[in-house]
């Protein structure tokens, strides 16, 4: 049975992003032959809660996040039997978990082209107040990035992904990502001092 992501965040206080180091898959003495569906139960209860936190920072709401990693575990039980290599799993879940995000935020931006614009919901006072005023300086500064330089900075300094890895999840080469990288804290440097 899987469980929600609400319900993991008191077992996984923790657990504060999926690192490169950890095992792809959870540590299971499984007899070969046992269910998949214990396999996806198994990798939603290690990783959900960290994907979940890496859709945040890309689509910018916790429900939405929580849809999406619910969506990259659904097609993962449906795909698992055809997956050839279980060990690319775990950079399975990463890329769907960008690119559904990345679907999520084009069908939005279609949805605001039709209709009238209105303003986003606002944080409510008391995150707000949590929030030290740098920290959302920071978020705002790496909300306004384009959109690669997002996603590369947030599995560079989020999940501490190597540039190798990031490029894998993102379909670039590794010189993208260190070149992104390097113009996403640039313009990130610039923005913040003239905040300041």
């Amino acid at each position: 049975m899987l469980v929600s992501v609400t319900q993991q965040r008191g077992r996984a206080r923790r657990d504060r992003g999926m690192r490169a180091s950890e095992p792809l898959l959870p540590p299971a003495g499984r007899a070969p032959g046992e269910d998949d569906r214990d396999l996806v139960g198994d990798l939603y209860r290690a990783h959900a809660l960290a994907l979940v936190r890496v859709a945040k920072l890309l689509v910018g709401d916790q429900a939405s996040a929580e849809d999406v990693v619910q969506d990259v575990f659904l097609n993962l039980h449906r795909r698992l039997p055809g997956l050839s290599d279980r060990d690319q799993v775990l950079p399975y879940l990463r890329a769907a978990v960008v690119n559904q995000s990345r679907s999520l935020l084009r069908k939005r931006r279609r949805a605001v082209l039709r209709r009238a614009q209105h303003e986003p919901p606002a944080a409510s006072a008391e995150a707000a107040a949590m929030l030290g005023e740098d920290r959302r300086a920071v978020l705002r500064a790496v909300a306004r990035l384009p959109r690669r330089g997002r996603e590369v900075l947030i599995l560079r300094y989020y999940l501490g992904l190597p540039d190798d890895q990031i490029a894998a999840t993102l379909a670039v080469s590794a010189g993208t990502v260190r070149s992104t990288a390097s113009r996403a804290i640039a313009t990130l440097a610039r923005e913040l001092k003239e905040e300041r």
